[in-house]
């Protein structure tokens, strides 16, 4: 999902958010300003003498530690990552640390990175937090020696911590934090406060010590995601969404709907007619037996085929500007060689494990919403305005998601608002469930949008590029939404091509956004899905057409780019390029920055059958400071499996306006027996900590097809590889 342009759209600088006031021994005292009140916000006064002197971390009087995470946990590990950070400053007893959601509240939960916005995308939520959590434990720490310190009439300087004890060597005398929290919880919270340095941390960029907070849960059952939650008197709730895209309902029939065991009501709704049961089949049923007459007017029949033929017109006409360096048209007019390539991307789904769904209580003054949702705030003010309540009014229970990849950060908060709009439809008579079957979750849905790249380089006798000409043509994912630039650019279609940093002399890139009915999202990784895939590919292609080993290629070009050189450097030598392979084997390598973190990565592929075979996997990942190593393995793991599927076999085919692709079997994803060896080197860094959740996906798609270049000669223009 979307960072939201963090380099040039946030509201709150680093410099704002981070300001450093002096080092005392051998720590860093801070004050955090940049998040203003979301970030010293206390959480809510304990009655219990807890401690809780801010948002985040509250310690009851048995030393049981309670993170509260304003980030959503889908599976990406933020609720490790963040309680590790909070643990580290804080000297907490991993074991006694806890983690749950926060609700609404842009004060004390603002992100940053977007403006302020409590949101959970773009992998932002270590990076946006780092500072504030960091100071969120120490000051913790700081009040529970204080008031040590006033117990024992020592000075708090002769005090230190370990893991859940406050201990005075001099005397020898130790104090367990739960002893300690009703004392500190009296003191005065310090705005000030020293952190470790880095050298004393005990739990960040360390193996094997704090184990992912949320395992346990998810292995035994007991966690609760959205479809877990039941409410006495709940219903369920399914929706017929209109087959085309702009159709409405012109009439309905729900005599045979009502005449199912368990149907309750069946109601119109500006999404289509949703059938209420007092469970899930009976719901599945009901709508199954509805008979609706759309009215498809105004609804678009384009299929894929049709789309990206409308892509291709476009691209052959000026579009936007966004970068023009020196003069590439005049450059490749005057190459000794000039190289000449249109890509072509289809339409992705989300395809979480978890399809929406969505749980909404109301009552005559008030609304309850349980959901693993991206942006609690926004989904917040959308369901009181259905309601007609103040936003206050509404309380937001966030469980955890089963993935997202950007779909439950919906600027629009459809399928919230849609659970809404059931529930005030039935006039709040009982809690109703909305459920979105797999085929609703892909059909009905959003997709990444379908994208088309003309590419024109040139290269001068030497084989050096000289120009660089770029055009991308598809759908803006920020157009009517809150994120709409005035000047009609959408960095999300152009991130990762207009900022790419190989030395060539003359670039020029333009954007052409085509206005299509079918509606569009963020994706993991959002832009750099496909600008990623055609920058790689394309340096390929002209490291071909000059004669040159696409390694040495990338290397003179980013000579100047230390840490993007790093890690193309580390996963070639670990994947030991050069060195002979298998027969029919081949290497292809790509590499991209993306969140603020730099990968780099290596396939070796085979051909079986005629189709791509990735046997290996070579990750290097520079994310900065690395807050939990297995994290950060295990979500560039995840990642490559993600974008390995979608460009082995993403598409969502669309015929005459109606998706095809409506399940996984005519979607597919990649299978367990398909999944490639992956081996992941993380290169060590003291920069500040960025996100792992997407910057793994990018470059695994590019590395497959320049294998695939290096094996067959053949360059891949359209994806997927497998049709």
């Amino acid at each position: 999902m979307k960072r939201f342009l963090m380099h040039t759209e946030s509201t709150v600088s680093r410099r704002d958010f981070v300001r450093v006031s002096l080092v005392v021994g051998g720590g860093l005292l801070v004050s955090v300003y940049g998040c203003g009140p979301k970030g010293e916000a206390p959480g809510d006064a304990p009655a219990d003498g807890s401690l809780a002197p801010n948002a985040f971390v509250s310690i009851d009087v048995d030393g049981n530690v309670r993170i509260t995470s304003k980030h959503l946990e889908m599976g990406q590990g933020a609720y490790t990552g963040l309680a590790t950070i909070i643990a580290d400053e804080l000297d907490a007893e991993w074991s006694k640390v806890t983690v749950e959601g926060a609700g609404a509240d842009d004060e004390k939960y603002g992100n940053s990175t977007i403006g302020g916005l409590q949101g959970t995308g773009g992998s932002s939520a270590i990076a946006n937090s780092w500072m504030q959590h960091r100071k969120a434990g120490a000051t913790a720490r700081a009040m529970l020696i204080a008031a040590a310190a006033k117990q024992w009439n020592v000075a708090a300087a002769q005090l230190t911590t370990e893991p859940g004890e406050v201990v005075h060597a001099a005397s020898k005398r130790r104090a367990s934090y739960g002893a300690l929290v009703t004392a500190a919880a009296a003191l005065s919270v310090p705005k000030d406060v020293s952190l470790k340095d880095p050298t004393a941390f005990r739990y960040i960029g360390k193996e094997n010590v704090t184990p992912r907070v949320d395992a346990k849960a998810k292995s035994n059952g007991t966690a609760v995601f959205t479809q877990d939650v039941k409410l006495p008197g709940m219903l369920t709730a399914l929706v017929a969404h209109p087959p085309l895209y702009g159709a409405t309902v012109k009439s309905f029939d729900a005599t045979q709907a009502k005449a199912v065991a368990g149907v309750v009501d069946v109601v119109q709704i500006p999404t289509g007619v949703a059938v209420v049961a007092q469970h899930f089949w009976a719901a599945k049923l009901g709508r199954d037996a509805l008979v609706v007459e759309w009215d498809e007017t105004k609804a678009s029949t384009l299929g894929t085929a049709e789309i990206m033929q409308t892509f291709r017109d476009a691209a052959a006409k000026p579009g936007i500007g966004i970068r023009n360096d020196g003069d590439a048209e005049k450059a490749i007019a005057s190459a000794a060689t000039t190289v000449e390539a249109t890509y072509e991307f289809p339409y992705l789904a989300h395809a979480s494990m978890e399809p929406l769904n969505c749980v909404v209580e109301l009552k005559k003054d008030s609304a309850s919403i349980w959901n693993g949702n991206q942006f609690p705030t926004t989904d917040r003010t959308a369901v009181a305005k259905v309601f007609g309540l103040k936003p206050e009014q509404v309380t937001m229970h966030t469980v955890f998601a089963g993935g997202s990849f950007g779909r439950r950060a919906n600027p629009k908060s459809d399928y919230v608002v849609e659970a809404a709009t059931i529930a005030k439809a039935i006039e709040g008579r009982a809690p109703v469930k909305l459920v979105w079957t797999r085929e609703d979750d892909t059909a009905a849905g959003y997709f990444r949008p379908a994208m088309l790249h003309r590419m024109r380089g040139g290269l001068d006798a030497a084989g050096t590029p000289v120009a660089w000409w770029q055009r991308v043509v598809g759908q803006s994912m920020m157009a009517g939404t809150m994120f709409e630039s005035p000047d009609g650019k959408d960095s999300s279609s152009y991130e990762g091509a207009s900022d790419h940093v190989y030395a060539i002399p003359n670039v020029f890139l333009d954007t052409v956004y085509p206005k299509i009915a079918v509606p569009v999202q963020w994706w993991r990784s959002v832009g750099h899905t496909h600008t990623a895939f055609a920058v790689e590919m394309f340096i390929d292609e002209m490291a071909k057409a000059a004669g040159r080993d696409p390694l040495e290629f990338r290397r003179v070009l980013l000579a100047k780019d230390a840490r993007r050189l790093g890690v193309l450097n580390l996963a070639a030598e670990k994947a030991g390029w050069g060195t002979p392979l298998p027969a029919g084997h081949a290497r292809g390598i790509a590499v991209h920055q993306s969140f603020g973190t730099y990968v780099a990565e290596v396939a070796e592929v085979s051909l079986v059958n005629g189709a791509p075979r990735v046997h290996r996997v070579t990750c290097a990942v520079d994310c900065g400071i690395v807050v939990n190593p297995d994290v950060v393995r295990s979500q560039m793991e995840g990642a490559i499996a993600y974008g390995l599927g979608a460009a082995l076999y993403g598409k969502i085919d669309i015929d005459k306006g109606r998706v095809v692709s409506d399940n996984f079997d005519r979607y597919r994803v990649l299978r367990v027996g398909e999944m490639p060896q992956v081996d992941v080197h993380i290169v060590p860094s003291g920069e500040v900590p960025m996100g792992v959740g997407e910057p793994g996906t990018p470059p695994i798609g590019p590395a497959v097809a320049n294998a695939l270049l290096a094996l067959t000669g053949k360059p891949t223009r359209t994806l997927p590889f497998v049709v």
